[in-house]
């Protein structure tokens, strides 16, 4: 069953539909891109030591949480479990998990020594078919990363049945708001993809914008309005430490963006009331002008192989979207749609374009391929901006701004295709999302 399941997934995947196979006939609903999740089990894992009892349920319900909250997969509650697993190394009763319908299967063992040190253990099954799926992994660390271990579980999971990357393992930096709208502070503050293990970089006393991950997740990229004028800072994320990009006297730069190889910054500058592009080495702070048009160029974003470079301008009369050489040149515009674009984020895939649009009074996320074709509107509200794509390209993290004089900015989530929409759990509001890479 699992199987059949991958094969249509794959065939989905291509045109960014995911969809499921069941007993029943094949059906693709384009429009809608309508799926019916997958049936897992993941039964408490196996404490193998006293004392691991009460992590072994924890990190087996994490991982069940991860995966449906996909919405590619519906986790079976234990009431309907017909037998339990006891024992890691025991025979998997196939026939008591084929009753109630479970195609995938999820066992673990979890051990706790006295110095600390956890052991994680995990094989995953094709209950269908009566196999295992692929073979056994074991993950240690320290008992404080035991979030992180099931994290890593989940993705393992996730890929063998979907065959791509997972993206439980990550961490998310964002703008946290509080205080009423009139006065809202705001910080810098980083935590897991979920919301956990919350962490502020920044205290409030200055308005910072636009937070960017390097392409290894270990610096952080923002704007900082501190001494009155936007500047960029680059922080170190173990230390907390940061230091100001160079900038030339009488400018203002905002919008960075780290290049793939994390060596350059390619950002905005505006001297003399013109906005244009340039890009910056980190190591000597020598820049290089990118363009040099009357209009407002901003919001760059690389492709993944640093090649070209998509960003904003409102060169045509109204703001759109290019791209262009990484080295400058002639830009190519992308957007033709009805209303105005922006805040281009490049695939990490490389096949779409994740952007804001505003059209008829409505703000929407949506996607498009390259060259600006199969344009996909994925949401809609009184303000919906600034996208970031999961590290595997299948899911968008994105602001979302209530209306009126006690609204709010939160921070949502939805896949490519347009459903599983949902909100990111913060502490307080939020604003600005960045997602890393997976970690190491």
């Amino acid at each position: 069953m699992i199987k059949r399941f991958l094969t249509l997934l794959a065939a989905a995947l291509a045109f960014g539909l995911p969809t499921l196979g069941t007993a029943a006939p094949l059906r693709i609903e384009i429009t809608e891109g309508v799926i019916e999740p997958l049936p897992i089990a993941a039964p408490d894992f196996v404490a193998e030591t006293g004392s691991a009892a009460q992590l072994a349920k924890d990190i087996a319900q994490l991982v069940a949480d991860d995966l449906s909250g996909t919405g590619l997969f519906r986790e079976i509650p234990e009431s309907a479990y017909i037998s339990g697993i006891t024992s890691f190394s025991s025979p998997v009763q196939f026939a008591d998990w084929k009753a109630i319908n479970a195609q995938a299967l999820v066992t673990g063992a979890v051990s706790l020594q006295s110095g600390g040190r956890l052991t994680v253990k995990f094989r995953l099954y094709d209950v269908f078919a009566g196999t295992e799926l692929g073979s056994g992994l074991q993950f240690s660390g320290t008992q404080d990363g035991w979030r992180r271990m099931a994290h890593k579980v989940a993705d393992e999971v996730y890929s063998r049945i979907t065959g791509e990357s997972g993206y439980f393992d990550s961490r998310v930096v964002y703008v946290s708001e509080t205080g009423p709208k009139n006065d809202r502070k705001k910080r810098l503050a980083i935590m897991d993809y979920d919301g956990a293990n919350l962490q502020f970089l920044t205290d409030s006393r200055s308005i910072v914008l636009a937070p960017r991950f390097s392409p290894t997740g270990d610096r952080i990229l923002y704007t900082s309005y501190e001494t009155g004028f936007p500047r960029i800072y680059v922080l170190d994320v173990a230390s907390v430490r940061r230091r100001v990009l160079e900038q030339q006297s009488g400018t203002m730069s905002f919008a960075p963006r780290f290049s793939p190889d994390g060596q350059d910054v390619v950002y905005s500058l505006t001297q003399g009331g013109n906005t244009d592009l340039y890009k910056m080495s980190i190591s000597s702070g020598r820049s290089q002008r990118l363009t040099s048009a009357p209009s407002i160029e901003t919001a760059p974003s690389f492709s993944p192989d640093g090649s070209r470079i998509v960003f904003e301008s409102d060169r045509s009369g109204t703001q759109q979207l290019y791209i262009m050489d990484a080295n400058g040149g002639e830009p190519k515009r992308i957007s033709f749609g009805k209303g105005r674009y922006g805040t281009p984020v490049w695939s990490p895939r490389g096949d779409l374009i994740a952007f804001t649009k505003q059209s008829k009074g409505r703000f929407h996320i949506g996607v498009m391929r390259i060259d600006g074709s199969e344009e996909r509107l994925l949401t809609a509200s009184f303000l919906d901006e600034g996208p970031s794509w999961s590290p595997n390209g299948r899911v968008i993290m994105f602001t979302r701004e209530t209306q009126g004089a006690g609204g709010a900015a939160s921070l949502y989530s939805v896949d490519i295709t347009g459903r599983n929409l949902k909100r990111v759990r913060t502490q307080g509001g939020g604003s600005d999302p960045a997602w890393s890479p997976l970690q190491n």
